[in-house]
């Protein structure tokens, strides 16, 4: 996906840089919150087609004002897998597992993108992907998700399906993508994005329709799906796309290991869910994990990190 990447090219964070990165650990370490506050009320799918009804209706004008929507639409039938692979299946399942465990355990199996990008690289042909550094990383990632899973789960407090579900959903962060920088470099972001979000909304319009059909949910609820939509959509792609603009794809990507933290506060400080063992042990296996397994000199593996939700 096209992006104006000159200012990135010296190679020094601005204040712009840092402000940009700030918001996106934000925008993106929010969403667990909301969506585990909504799915009490609505159904996983209902909330995937608010948010990404609210988001196409933000993102959809804006791409038609930039002349993004004709190359996103000749280019559909990518930019339709891209929008099954990075919010179709993704946020039905990632709602689906906040049904049964804290958020903040949904966010820090999210800080395993980084892990699974370099695994997709390397299938892709990237030469450093399984460099020794970066094998390292995967092991000791690989050690960090199972030492947050087994230790959470022998605790009694996660169930097997969450788990398959939300490492489905980090495959989808991980190859969507990769397959988008592959297939639709020539065409611009916000057309791909508007376009996408716009299939998937419709895909999942049935559902959203039907969600409403005895009457609102409650304030709160509404105030969450406003928030997915409006903030962690909508807002959130758009300045992701700037970030990586401003800095360029390596350092974009390293707000994915801000994003869990920011999960696991705000799941403490508003839901009182309970810091574990698991996650102190854990979560910095697997940022460490991920931060080795990400260097190097290929960007092939960091544009395939960035993972909303």
């Amino acid at each position: 996906m096209t992006t104006d990447t000159t200012a990135a090219s010296s190679g020094r964070m601005t204040r712009r840089a840092w402000t940009l990165f700030a918001a996106m650990a934000v925008i993106w370490g929010i969403p667990y919150l909301f969506i585990k506050i909504a799915v009490v009320e609505l159904s996983p799918v209902a909330v995937a087609g608010w948010r990404t009804l609210i988001g196409a209706a933000i993102l959809l004008p804006l791409a038609a004002r930039r002349g993004a929507l004709r190359p996103a639409v000749r280019a559909w039938p990518f930019v339709l897998a891209f929008g099954m692979l990075e919010m179709a299946v993704p946020l039905a399942l990632l709602g689906q597992a906040e049904t049964r465990v804290p958020s903040g355990f949904a966010g820090l199996m999210m800080a395993s993108v980084p892990i699974v990008g370099t695994l997709v690289a390397w299938l892709l042909g990237d030469a450093h992907a399984l460099s020794r550094v970066r094998l390292l990383g995967l092991g000791v990632g690989v050690v960090g998700v199972a030492a947050l899973v087994g230790l959470d789960w022998a605790s009694g407090t996660i169930d097997p399906l969450s788990v398959l579900e939300l490492l489905v959903v980090a495959v989808c962060y991980a190859v969507a993508p990769a397959m988008a920088v592959r297939t639709l470099a020539h065409v611009p972001s916000v057309g791909v994005v508007g376009v996408a979000l716009t299939f998937v909304a419709v895909l999942y319009l049935p559902a959203t329709v039907l969600s409403v059909h005895d009457g609102l949910p409650s304030a709160t609820v509404v105030g969450s799906v406003l928030v997915l939509g409006m903030v962690c959509t909508a807002l959130g792609f758009a300045l992701f796309f700037e970030l990586f603009a401003e800095v360029g794809p390596v350092r974009a990507t390293v707000v994915t290991f801000v994003n869990p933290a920011v999960a696991v506060a705000l799941g403490v400080v508003v839901l009182s869910e309970p810091i574990t063992v698991g996650t102190l042990v854990g979560f910095p296996l697997v940022l460490l994990g991920s931060y080795w397994a990400t260097r190097g000199p290929s960007a092939a593996t960091e544009s395939a990190e960035a993972a909303p939700a």
